[in-house]
């Protein structure tokens, strides 16, 4: 079905411009006139006036000024929606595990993805797919969990998370470009929430 999605598509702006009624639509914007293009993973929808709308994420559409055709609408991204080249992972690292009595809430796009425990060993973890070709909010929601009697008030007892692009090799996870890097110690009272930007490539 995918491969005669392009043939069906090119009927669908040849039947429309023929017509000199209905129009074509792209994510809502008016693009008569638009040849040559090519939507994947992409809904087709006709109306009862034979309108026809494509919904394609991932496509932008931007009118062009000046010389024949003016007015005229093009797709951007013609050879498809963004995807991501890289693969992204987050790590933990303590300095003993426990002591600085902070959880993270991790939140990818304003979505809870996991709880990061402070009494865990280290976490390896590969979070691209909870991401998004371009730029992600990471948000890091630290709650001290503290008993009565704190375990240390020491700012040597640190509890951090790193994301980065990375490889796996054999056994193991390389981080080649850490990009974000949040962290708390046992010298910290209070809870704490960080927002960063991570632009995927």
């Amino acid at each position: 079905m995918q491969r005669a999605l392009p043939v069906l598509v090119a009927g669908f702006f040849f039947a429309a411009g023929g017509a000199g009624a209905a129009s074509v639509y792209l994510n809502n914007v008016k693009i008569d006139g638009v040849t040559n293009q090519k939507f994947e993973k992409a809904t087709v929808r006709i109306d009862e006036k034979g309108n026809v709308f494509i919904e394609a994420p991932g496509y932008a559409v931007k009118a062009v000024e000046g010389g024949p055709g003016a007015g005229a609408a093009t797709a951007g991204d013609s050879e498809g929606p963004a995807r991501m080249t890289k693969h992204y992972w987050l790590v933990t690292e303590q300095t003993v595990p426990g002591m600085t009595e902070f959880d993270i809430d991790l939140y990818v796009n304003a979505k809870w993805v996991r709880k990061l425990r402070n009494a865990d060993e280290q976490l390896v973890a590969e979070i691209t797919k909870y991401l998004t070709p371009g730029k992600n909010t990471i948000l890091f929601t630290a709650h001290k969990v503290a008993g009565e009697a704190r375990k240390s008030f020491s700012s040597e007892h640190v509890f951090r998370v790193i994301i980065g692009e990375g490889a796996v090799g054999g056994d193991n996870v390389m981080i080649d470009n850490p990009i974000v890097k949040f962290e708390r110690t046992a010298a910290e009272p209070t809870d704490v929430s960080q927002e960063y930007v991570l632009t995927t490539r």
